[in-house]
């Protein structure tokens, strides 16, 4: 091994070593609280070795976010396999993320945290384009069921691309995990809280845009019913 191939593999694991321990940080104290110093400290390494990895902490944060990635794609990879209509297959995101959010509560409020303008722009571009690659395959498989519903005639894109199509469920369960995690906020609104209040909302999203076949909502034992083959057919325990 020459010589700047082995620079570039130590480079390589004192990277890995400071998410490590940020990771260990998090975990102790909340992302909130992290602070560069104190975790070069921890690492036994100057705060200027640690700047020469991570801009800024919102770099940091956004490298984290990336590394566990995989996490979150083995979910739609998944739902990508199961064989079931396009429609299931598009609420069964929502199911799926119902079960992921709960199981990895902290890399959830990463996400949430991460997505956020003051975090985003102060990271650098070369971390931003890291996390977007990463969320490429995860682009692919949803654009592929809604393809598949095109595909299949059970939905008229109306002109409408498949991502700009898959951009509505997309921003309802993302934003009714953020509002859910809000304490105090839904219930100021008189708003149920709980998932099948997401199922619901999705489904009416989904008969709205007369993706087929239509799901009758005057029963919410039907809409349970759903859920539950969902959780069973994908090995789900929310």
């Amino acid at each position: 091994m020459g010589t700047s191939e082995r620079k570039q593999r130590e480079r390589e694991e004192r990277e890995q070593l400071f998410l490590d321990a940020a990771e260990q940080l998090i975990e102790q104290e909340g992302f909130m609280q992290l602070q560069m110093a104190k975790l070069a400290k921890a690492c036994d390494y100057a705060t200027g070795t640690l700047y020469q990895h991570f801009t800024s902490k919102e770099d940091l944060l956004m490298a984290l976010m990336a590394r566990h990635s995989a996490l979150h794609l083995e979910l739609f990879e998944r739902i990508e396999q199961w064989q079931a209509p396009s429609r299931q297959r598009i609420f069964a995101i929502c199911v799926a993320e119902q079960d992921f959010n709960q199981r990895q509560a902290n890399y959830v409020k990463l996400s949430q945290y991460v997505m956020t303008e003051a975090v985003w722009e102060n990271a650098s571009e070369t971390r931003r384009s890291q996390l977007l690659q990463c969320g490429q395959p995860i682009c692919r498989i949803v654009s592929g069921i809604v393809q598949q519903a095109i595909d299949d005639g059970d939905l008229d894109p109306q002109g409408a691309s498949t991502m700009e199509l898959a951009y509505g469920t997309w921003a309802l369960c993302q934003g009714s995990h953020t509002l859910d995690h809000t304490q105090g906020l839904l219930e100021a609104f008189s708003i149920p809280r709980g998932p099948m209040t997401m199922y619901r909302n999705m489904n009416r999203l989904l008969n709205g845009m007369s993706w087929h076949p239509l799901l009758d909502l005057s029963s919410t034992e039907t809409l349970q019913t759903l859920v539950q083959q969902i959780e069973q057919q994908l090995n789900i325990h929310s």
